[in-house]
């Protein structure tokens, strides 16, 4: 496939810093994926940043690596530019992208897009219709890769055999290869809290997801447990701006 020229690979110098500060750059760029050669772009609209155990100045109660290093989470302390892919509620597989130095855990979950190529493929992953020319989002269904689990069936990414996958350098695993191409950054970017996330972790105290404004692809907020309390009870933060 020939890749717009607006866009070049990611490094691991883009992906250096901080995951709440590299989130936002990661709006506009593409994922793309070949599984067993079958090929899948998606162009991200919606993420969220995580920081790990000792990253970054205030702890983050949201993180998987919030606790420090275990097996499940191992993949968010390498180098940056790797691809954590985890099991969410036993189904589903979600795709982050590994941030900050190595040895410093921090991820970006990639929590919505749209497809821009494979949209056959993307669709017989997710079991649905294939999409008819002019439906939806420019000729794609507006949820085709719309939330975390949705966007990780429909770039073909699996836990565990994915895990660790590099999109920034060479190499295969298991079968799949993966890309992350960045675009200019964007000018119009909306941030608020985490969808979903338990506890203060969920709420304004923490407005580490950043979207597109006005982009359809986009998922719909949802307080995670006990965050709508939580965000009550704290000032400041009870935010929810889309």
């Amino acid at each position: 496939m020939t890749q717009d020229a607006s866009l070049r690979r990611a490094t691991r110098d883009d992906l250096a810093g901080l995951p709440a500060e590299v989130a936002p750059r990661l709006l506009g760029a593409r994922l793309r994926t070949v599984l067993d050669g079958e090929e899948v772009q998606i162009r991200i609209t919606e993420v969220e940043a995580y920081h790990g155990h000792g990253t970054g100045p205030v702890a983050d109660p949201g993180s998987h690596a919030r606790m420090g290093r275990t097996a499940r989470n191992a993949t968010m302390w390498g180098e940056p530019g790797h691809l954590y892919v985890y099991l969410s509620h036993g189904i589903h597989s979600c795709v982050n992208v590994v941030c900050g130095p190595e040895g410093v855990a921090g991820g970006i979950l990639l929590r919505a897009g749209e497809v821009e190529h494979g949209v056959e493929v993307a669709a017989r992953r997710r079991r649905v219709a294939v999409p008819v020319p002019g439906a939806g989002v420019r000729g794609v269904f507006r949820d085709l890769a719309r939330g975390p689990g949705r966007f990780g069936q429909a770039s073909g990414l699996r836990h565990p055999v994915h895990d660790g996958i590099d999109a920034v350098g060479p190499g295969e695993r298991a079968g799949a290869t993966a890309e992350l191409w960045l675009g200019d950054p964007l000018d119009d970017v909306a941030r608020g809290p985490r969808v979903g996330v338990a506890g203060i972790a969920g709420t304004a105290a923490f407005p580490w997801r950043f979207w597109i404004p006005g982009d359809p692809t986009v998922s719909p907020f949802r307080w995670g447990r006990g965050a709508a309390d939580a965000a009550r009870d704290t000032p400041g933060s009870s935010a929810v701006l889309d």
